[in-house]
């Protein structure tokens, strides 16, 4: 009996000594970002390194104020999220409930492509979407910005699985009280899967402020760009100032953790729900 109560003991201080070193792994790369915001130029490149800095000092951030339009990232990043939020929940919420609980020509076949763009890396299709966006004439605009989010694979995929987890009595119930497909969908079905909306809101969200590539290519005014694209310009081509790199890097993580602590719950809700039938 104490054999296995010591065992037990053991198991249990192995398993939080594990989670432990995995959690200060995860939380050193923000907490260094943190204190070399507050460090001087040679302080930051110091050899050994120095993890606390001399003075505690706003000069960097103020730096970073300066250098980069803010007002403009913030508001460009935040459009381009809601609009990308918008169309993700939408479209992807009618193309997965007809996928998940309607019968359709082709119907294999078009799924079979959503999950083909889910395999192909998102790359291959930034020369297709430039060029459409080039003859548009929709360059440097917030429409580029979101134009790559007007449909998502991923999100059609991710609410067909939500759709497929409520019962067909639930919908043929509601066409004997009289609702056509499109009122069963609208007023039945499309309200249950709330919760698995909210987390596709908050992957969208995730996915679009993290989203580097895409802004640098199709926006090249600074005034156009996003967090993430803006916070690259930066970078040096031979020297680059880390502390006020740092400092920009936790201004654009305002929105981002706003959004975290208002949505926590709907995301864990989202991925318990979608994780079961």
């Amino acid at each position: 009996m104490k054999s296995m109560k010591a065992s037990k003991n053991v198991s249990t201080i192995v398993t939080y000594t594990a989670l432990v070193l995995g959690s200060v792994t995860m939380i050193f790369p923000f907490l260094w970002m943190l204190l070399t915001s507050f460090k001087t130029q040679s302080e930051a490149m110091a050899i050994p390194p120095k993890i606390l800095p001399s003075g505690w000092e706003l000069t960097n951030f103020f730096t970073a104020l300066q250098s980069l339009p803010f007002t403009n990232l913030y508001l460009n990043t935040g459009l381009m999220i809601l609009f990308r939020v918008i169309c993700a929940v939408v479209f992807s919420s009618m193309a997965g409930y007809a996928f998940a609980k309607l019968n359709f020509p082709g119907k294999n076949l078009l799924f079979g492509l959503v999950l083909m763009q889910m395999m192909l890396p998102s790359q291959i299709f930034i020369i297709p979407q430039y060029q459409m966006l080039a003859k548009m004439g929709a360059t440097n605009s917030i429409f580029a910005l979101v134009f790559p989010g007007l449909v998502s694979a991923f999100g059609t995929f991710f609410l067909r699985q939500a759709y497929m987890g409520i019962p067909n009595e639930i919908a043929e119930a509601a066409y004997l009280d009289g609702c056509n497909k499109w009122q069963t969908f609208v007023k039945v079905m499309f309200p249950l899967t709330g919760s698995s909306m909210a987390a596709l809101a908050i992957f969208t969200a995730v996915f679009a402020y993290a989203d580097l590539m895409w802004p640098l290519i199709c926006n090249t005014d600074l005034n156009m760009m996003t967090l993430s694209a803006g916070l690259s310009t930066l970078n040096g081509q031979y020297t680059t100032n880390f502390p006020v790199l740092m400092a920009g890097s936790l201004l654009a993580m305002i929105p981002m953790l706003i959004l975290y602590l208002l949505f926590q719950k709907q995301f864990i809700e989202g991925i318990a729900m979608t994780g079961g039938k």
